[in-house]
């Protein structure tokens, strides 16, 4: 997804009386697709948005709605603002007004519209007077038949429909209304005993209409938002539910007929089930907390305060690009968006200090995938695993604590052996912001703190979060940028617009999820990973993990993790892993599909930035996030890496892995004891690095052993004098 940004000063030092370096990491960077619209539509959009926000804080906080009838009014509004506000075709050039068919073509089709959403209306009214049942005729064909033209042809309209960016949007009128009639169906009929016979040959046919037409309108704002690879993975999944029968060998399955699969696939098994289920409560509530924090600067203080801290050390801007992106990518959830947010302000210093430009957008793609794997909140991921898992948050949590130290301890020794490598300096005292001023706001790291001590005193994760939030706007009173009930609003309507793609892409991720759990694939994937296994453990693991990057290229990690976890955990599972360690190793290739060759969302878009070549910088990213695709397996063969051992345990291991991931960094960069390493060095400093890793007594003794070996080399064949590495 294209981004556009608004005006910032990564570059620029402060004036005199401004201790702050950069400005603008809070502004939500604009979408390529997204309306601006002003004046009345404007402040109609806004109080939709609003009202989103408001509407779960309000659920989930005081009056709990039915679960499904939650899910389904959390997925229609999404959807109503997606196709409000994001054009599916682009903008018609200053000037131009487009094809002028379009307009007419979508006044026809808002008549079977509205027309489908009336019977909506006179359903309910047959329910309340009683009905048990539905007329079949009206169902299909004052309903059914009207909703999909609207839709289908809605959908293929809007790609030819191009306006201003300024300018509304009927044939997206059509699909939002469309939207609208599903959910009314939904509604209705849900509240009914009709619900039980969902999957059934008495299910009502109204229900196969209305989720087709459900899974197509958040299909085409997937496409609009995420791009076309989720889509595609799922028609290729939806593909799987017909053509089953007539494939050979593990992927035949018995078959199901469209009204039996489409009547499921709208329930708690696909689009309504563990994806929407964490989008509706944990993601949408991150979200609005985000949007608070960027509302009170928060984000600003973070990237400043990681400026003043690490930027006079050697290629300081990369530094700061691991701490700060840390921070932010923990909360926003998705590792794109984290890079567009701060690598517009890290990366031009980065390169400014004398990193090469793939190097720059590498370096920014690795550490904001990192905030992904980051406790306490993972992006979303956390809380996924825990519905999926039924593990409770907070030991998900612990367990995560030393995989991040590893995975960014490894980015920090990379970008530091490249600093020294290529003799970069810092940045200059005067190019920086005061540390000293900077830690007197210190409590604006507050709503953090309260959200982590929240959570591990026992609190509800929702619970938890609406602390935070609350605390992030009385904090803001003891700032400069004191949220008042504008300020709060505005949150409110960020939220809104913040939270579309990701609930999109959850629920198109509940259809993959619903293939799976009604084809049985995924049963018959574990039958095939357990005869892998047969000839060797490690070989399934490596398969197990070849299927969750190739998964997850191209997607959103949440919608990564969410297929992932279906498909390659349970065979995992089956062959004796803990659950915990299955979905952990499952979780972590999700999250570094992001920067894995070919198909790198978080690359791409750090390459955007940085003007480098994608590829180059996909493969750099690669590089420099290497020990993500290593230390999952020592999951299995250490549990002291997930917390599952004694204290000393767990302490050696972190120590020795640490080591490790330092040997792994110079091993890779070429770089060791202040000059270049030779090619045998290199390969002993990588096999010292995995013996490391692995944790065990006899393999850290080894490591060492081979380390010191590798260090007397060094130094024999450089003839240079013994020294540290600083």
């Amino acid at each position: 997804m294209t981004t556009t940004k608004h005006d910032r000063q990564p570059l620029a030092s402060a004036p005199a009386n401004d201790h702050l370096l950069v400005h603008g990491v809070d502004e939500e960077p604009v979408e390529a697709n997204r309306r601006l619209f002003q004046r009345g539509l404007l402040l109609a959009v806004t109080v939709l948005t609003i009202a989103y926000s408001a509407f779960h804080l309000y659920t989930l906080n005081i009056s709990p709605l039915e679960t499904w009838s939650f899910r389904i009014v959390h997925v229609c509004g999404a959807l109503v603002l997606g196709y409000l506000l994001f054009s599916g075709s682009g903008f018609a050039e200053e000037g131009s007004t487009g094809p002028r068919w379009t307009s007419a073509a979508s006044a026809l089709l808002l008549v079977p519209a509205m027309y489908a959403l009336v019977q909506t209306g006179r359903m309910y009214l047959m329910v309340r007077e009683g009905a048990m049942r539905l007329p079949v005729d009206l169902e299909t064909w004052h309903f059914g038949w009207p909703l999909l033209v609207a839709t289908g042809l809605g959908i293929v309209v809007s790609w030819f429909h191009k306006r201003g960016r300024s300018v509304f949007s009927w044939p997206d009128l059509v699909l939002a209304i469309s939207a609208i009639t599903v959910a009314s169906y939904f509604l209705v009929v849900y509240n009914t005993p009709m619900r039980m016979t969902t999957g059934t040959s008495f299910a009502p046919v109204g229900i196969s209409f209305a989720a087709f037409a459900g899974s197509v309108l958040i299909m085409e704002m997937t496409r609009r938002l995420a791009g076309l690879a989720l889509v595609i993975i799922t028609v290729i999944f939806l593909g799987y539910v017909f053509a089953g029968p007539y494939l050979p060998g593990f992927l035949s399955y018995p078959g199901l007929s469209v009204q039996r699969f489409f009547s499921q696939v709208y329930t708690d098994a696909g689009v309504l089930g563990p994806t929407t289920a964490v989008s509706s409560t944990y993601i949408i509530l991150f979200i609005i907390f985000a949007a608070f924090l960027q509302a009170s600067k928060v984000g600003d203080y973070f990237v400043n305060f990681a400026f003043a801290a690490a930027g006079r050390s050697r290629g300081g801007p990369a530094k700061v690009s691991i701490f700060a992106s840390g921070l932010m990518g923990m909360i926003n959830g998705t590792s794109a968006g984290n890079v567009v947010s701060t690598g517009s302000l890290t990366i031009p210093l980065m390169k400014k200090v004398g990193y090469r430009k793939q190097t720059a957008g590498a370096i920014e793609a690795a550490a904001s995938t990192g905030g992904q794997i980051m406790p306490p909140i993972m992006g979303a991921g956390a809380f996924i695993m825990a519905e999926i898992t039924g593990i409770p948050y907070t030991e998900i949590a612990i367990a995560a604590v030393i995989p991040a130290i590893l995975y960014f301890a490894s980015v920090y020794f990379m970008v530091d052996l490249e600093a020294a490598k290529t003799g970069m300096r810092g940045m200059r005292a005067d190019e920086l912001p005061s540390l000293k001023r900077l830690a007197r706001q210190c409590y604006l790291f507050a709503p953090i703190l309260i959200l982590i001590v929240a959570l591990f005193l026992g609190y509800s994760v929702i619970r938890a979060g609406t602390l935070a939030m609350v605390s992030a706007v009385v904090v803001s009173w003891l700032s400069p940028n004191k949220m008042g009930i504008r300020s709060i609003l505005k949150a409110l309507g960020l939220s809104g617009i913040m939270s579309v793609q990701i609930i999109v892409v959850c629920a198109c991720a509940g259809i993959i999820v619903g293939v799976i759990s009604l084809t049985g694939v995924g049963a018959r994937f574990s039958s095939m990973l357990l005869g892998v296994a047969e000839t060797s453990q490690l070989l399934a693991l490596i398969f197990a993990m070849g299927i969750s990057v190739l998964l997850g290229m191209g997607m959103p990690t949440t919608a990564a993790y969410a297929v992932a976890a279906s498909v390659v955990a349970p065979g995992l599972v089956q062959l004796g892993i803990d659950p915990l360690t299955a979905h952990f190793f499952v979780f972590y290739f999700a999250v570094v599909s992001a920067i894995t060759p070919p198909v790198a969302l978080a690359s791409y878009a750090a390459a955007g930035i940085s003007g480098a070549n994608a590829m180059e910088t996909s493969v750099a990213s690669f590089r420099i996030g290497l020990a993500a695709f290593i230390v999952p397996f020592m999951f299995f063969y250490n549990g002291a890496l997930l917390m599952e051992a004694g204290v000393l345990e767990i302490a050696r291991a972190l120590v020795t892995a640490t080591i490790g991931v330092y040997l792994l960094s110079c091993a890779v960069q070429g770089w060791f004891l202040r000059q270049h390493a030779m090619g045998m060095v290199r390969l002993m400093l990588l096999a010292s690095a995995m013996m490391m890793i692995a944790g065990g007594l006899i393999t850290d003794i080894g490591g060492i052993a081979l380390a010191l070996a590798a260090f007397f080399l060094q130094k024999r064949l450089a003839g240079a004098p013994m020294a540290t590495q600083p």
